[in-house]
């Protein structure tokens, strides 16, 4: 959509469409989730936003070598199993695993199920939020 020496903007459209963006692998092709890095061309975490159909699950387990997940649930509802643990997870919930956790999901609900994954090196974090913000006075022409 737009770009500019410090910045990327992408509109992907409403969350129900997000199957039109093919995921190609070397195996096969997965509709309902993108990544983010290529759109916008991320450098410090790798983002995607993810459609379950219900009915639907997650065809593996997974862990990670050094990359911490946290997941963002937007709608829907459907069950996450970490480790030997399984809970609900719904509209409102926010997951947060170390790399090392073992882990998978699935939609038992009876509608899709939306969530948006970030993922990033595990202890990278330096500063955040108040540490990290720089006010400044900048008028904005809107």
């Amino acid at each position: 959509l737009a770009s500019g020496e410090a910045y990327q903007v992408a509109h992907l459209g409403p969350l129900e469409q997000i199957e039109q963006y093919p995921l190609v692998l070397p195996d096969r092709e997965v509709r309902g989730k993108v990544f983010i890095k290529d759109l916008i061309g991320t450098t410090g975490s790798e983002i995607s936003i993810n459609k379950l159909p219900a009915g639907g699950a997650v065809p593996f387990s997974h862990a990670h070598k050094q990359n911490e997940e946290v997941y963002l649930f937007v709608k829907g509802q459907g069950q996450m199993a970490i480790d030997e643990d399984v809970f609900t997870v719904k509209e409102g919930s926010i997951v947060r695993l170390a790399p090392r956790a073992v882990r998978c999901l699935r939609n038992n609900g009876q509608e899709d199920l939306y969530f948006i994954v970030i993922q990033t090196k595990e202890g990278s974090l330096g500063q955040h939020t108040f540490d990290d913000g720089i006010r400044l006075e900048h008028e904005i022409n809107w």
